[in-house]
């Protein structure tokens, strides 16, 4: 799942965008959902939901946007991790698969991320207990009620993004003509990958000074600990044995990840986020799935291991999924691989040029 567990796990030590500057190109905006209701039966009277947008909207004949591609990212993260150089400058420039001028590529932050509505702008623990249907229900809202898309050429999602591909593809099979879900399995979050996110959830609440989510500074103690579990999670053996074959570097690694990380974060925040995965699971309904697919894991992800098998046995329960295993190398990043474009480009363009024509219509030529 993780920066995003990706701008967390791997990515915080690199530059924060990439050699274009797409963060110049971008468009940003919120859209706010009035009455939201939340699964829990919660309510706010006003959901802000932030999104960042490249590229424009192009229209069918009868004016639909036909060029929309949503992008959706991990735990933790926010839509702007996308302009970073190992995902942007593999995807958006000329040529490229999801190259700008071509399509209107859409990077939201979630319910209880980045720009969005969360606990840190005021409730704290008061703040609705979200989960995965409701952040694909306020994405859809905003994608519908405040930029006009009815249809996503392609939904595009990383960690937590992959399990809100899932979510999509179940509850809204006529929205998206493909998706390239990354890092993840279509089954509820038990066994070690509930119990780390426990884990680190306990060691926030167990901190005295997160005082019942009613801090005046941030459960240091507590956020260390939550901190050190989500580095762990998302290593990428490998590559790491690789990058820092010593003990001083290794030592100096870890310890300046770990103390920039704790200073980026919110406890109550992180907690809420650990927590949103609680009733995710789509393994009963799976072979309602009829979206073209291209489902992408990497053999060196802590987080999802392909030992279980889980991931064959559930992909032959939908036909319209391609599932693929990419090999861990000593240049693969864990989990984190779902943000390096390098390593999975290629199945990307194969799965835009599959589902280039859908129901007799044509639509925006994927880039080889």
């Amino acid at each position: 799942m993780i920066l995003t567990l990706a701008t967390w796990l791997a990515l915080s030590a690199l530059p924060a965008l990439a050699q274009t500057d797409y963060a110049a190109q971008l468009t940003e905006g919120d859209v706010v959902l009035r009455d939201f209701r939340f699964a829990s039966g919660e309510t706010l009277p006003e959901l802000r939901i932030h999104y960042a947008t490249l590229g424009a909207p192009r229209r069918d004949a009868e004016g639909r946007i036909v060029n929309a591609v949503m992008v959706l990212h991990g735990t933790g993260g926010s839509g702007r991790q996308f302009l970073q150089p190992q995902f942007a400058d593999e995807l958006y420039g000329p040529g490229q698969p999801l190259d700008i001028t071509r399509y209107y590529v859409i990077l939201p932050d979630g319910i209880g991320h980045g720009r969005s509505s969360k606990p840190s702008d005021g409730p704290r623990m008061k703040f609705p207990a979200y989960d995965y249907a409701d952040m694909v229900e306020a994405q859809r809202r905003m994608l519908v009620d405040g930029l006009g898309v009815k249809k996503l050429r392609l939904l595009l999602g990383t960690s937590m993004g992959c399990m809100h591909g899932f979510v999509w593809a179940e509850a809204h099979p006529d929205f998206l003509q493909a998706a390239m879900p990354m890092a993840c399995l279509p089954v509820a979050i038990a066994g070690h990958n509930r119990m780390w996110r426990r884990a680190a959830i306990e060691g926030i609440r167990q901190d005295p000074a997160w005082k019942d989510g009613n801090y005046t500074t941030q459960p240091v103690q507590g956020l260390r600990t939550a901190v050190s579990l989500l580095q762990v999670a998302g290593f990428a053996p490998l590559y790491l044995q690789r990058a820092y074959p010593d003990r001083e570097s290794s030592d100096a690694y870890i310890v300046e990840r770990i103390a920039s990380d704790v200073q980026r974060r919110d406890a109550n925040d992180l907690i809420f986020q650990l927590e949103a995965s609680r009733t995710y699971d789509p393994r009963p309904h799976l072979a309602r799935i009829r979206t073209p697919m291209t489902w992408v894991n990497s053999s060196d992800d802590f987080i999802n291991p392909p030992d279980y098998g889980i991931a064959e046995e559930t992909a032959r329960q939908m036909p319209s999924v391609r599932y693929v295993l990419l090999r861990a190398t000593n240049e693969t990043r864990g989990h984190a691989t779902h943000t390096w474009a390098k390593f999975w480009r290629q199945e990307l363009m194969e799965l835009l040029a599959r589902t280039e024509r859908i129901d007799g219509r044509e639509n925006e030529p994927s880039s080889r």
